[in-house]
């Protein structure tokens, strides 16, 4: 555990010290998201900050190769150099996105290219195992496109949740830690790239949440959400995406970690899914913004940014424990937490909303009457 607290916090550090410098410089070269009609913000606000996560991402790795543990990772496999350089290649083509635009079509472009650099560096799904099927073994072909599909959609699925204060970070860190938790429990503390790479996702949102939080001094930007969404995906294909029978009676136990790397980004896939029944169902382009992502209704209900975001960490939070649970804790009482979670999660979906419709004549009102007053077809940051 000690060698991954070091990574942790080397990323932070360096995330927290290079938001500033970043914004310094995006306020510099133009780099400002200026609020107009279709802008929920109320305040020009600094972008680029992915910059500074990948600055953390890249300290922290780092780090981690200099670091006897990790010696061996390094040595042995070819799966951290290649998320870097594709972790780069989402970070420019964010970049450029975020300061002069850039059609959905080169973006979704340039995150397959991105995709086929994880594959070639050993990034991609091989097997996993199945409930009544045993070891499922891809061939060559499936594997890489199985890989793609998840990968790109864990990347936009991160990316659409980036509409308020702080949500994409936070949400981030919490499947980090999730994934993280897992495979360090499966491995036995063994150092792996899904351990590391959690890790380094955590660092750095744990680094830019204090410049990102509401009332943000800079967003990250397709930047950053680009990046931790390819990190996330990269993490799930290498660590939990490559299960091997679990030694477990229990049968949640033996189902759940073929299912993990969804229930952990659950929030997020979930928002994903719905924005594109949305939009199949009102016969519009799917790369088309919308005001009706989850964190949207939270927000008009609530009133508050701060209320909606922090609803959704614990949304988040409960989803991705009660489902780690499930998978590591054996026996009737990791059944028992994991169901209880479960339960306190389905409770909250139902009271919560109530609750913020009763608070939602306070808080952020500018910002609110920006949100409701957006047309349908509006409503990204």
């Amino acid at each position: 555990m000690g060698p991954y607290l070091v990574v942790l916090a080397v990323a932070a550090g360096v995330t927290f010290l290079a938001t500033p410098v970043v914004k310094w410089i995006a306020t510099r070269v133009g780099a400002v998201d200026v609020p107009d009609d279709r802008k929920v913000h109320t305040t020009p606000t600094a972008t680029l900050g992915g910059l500074a996560i990948f600055a953390g991402v890249v300290a922290g790795l780092g780090v981690a190769h200099m670091l006897g543990a990790f010696h061996s990772l390094f040595e042995t496999s070819s799966e951290p150099t290649g998320v870097i350089v594709a972790g780069a290649a989402m970070v420019a083509i964010g970049s450029v996105d975020d300061v002069r635009g850039m059609k959905a079509s080169t973006k979704l472009a340039g995150q397959v290219a991105a995709t086929g650099i994880l594959i070639f560096a050993g990034v991609q799904l091989f097997y996993f195992w199945l409930p009544g099927a045993g070891l499922i073994s891809l061939s060559p072909d499936m594997s890489a496109l199985i890989t793609v599909v998840w990968t790109i959609l864990v990347i936009n699925a991160v990316n659409l949740i980036d509409g308020l204060d702080g949500l994409a970070a936070g949400v981030a860190a919490v499947a980090a830690a999730a994934l993280f938790a897992y495979t360090f429990r499966t491995t036995g503390g063994v150092p792996s790239t899904s351990g590391l790479l959690a890790t380094l996702v955590i660092g750095s949102c744990v680094g830019f949440l204090p410049h990102n939080f509401n009332p943000a001094r800079i967003f990250m930007g397709d930047s950053g959400s680009l990046l931790l969404g390819l990190l996330l995906a990269s993490a799930t294909v290498s660590g939990v995406g490559r299960t091997l029978e679990p030694n477990l009676s229990d049968v949640a136990g033996l189902i759940i970690p073929v299912l993990l790397p969804i229930f952990v980004l659950a929030v997020p896939l979930a928002d994903t899914a719905f924005a594109v029944l949305r939009r199949i169902r009102g016969r519009r382009p799917l790369a088309m913004p919308d005001k009706r992502h989850i964190h949207h209704w939270l927000f008009e209900m609530a009133g508050s940014h701060r209320q909606a975001v922090l609803v959704m960490y614990m949304w988040s939070a409960m989803l991705a424990s009660s489902a780690t649970v499930l998978a590591l804790v054996r026996g009737a009482t990791g059944k028992a937490l994991g169901l209880a979670l479960g339960g306190v999660l389905v409770i909250t979906i139902l009271v919560i909303p109530r609750l913020l419709r009763r608070t939602g004549d306070w808080g952020d009102d500018e910002l609110r009457e920006r949100i409701h007053n957006l047309p349908p077809e509006i409503g990204q940051t």
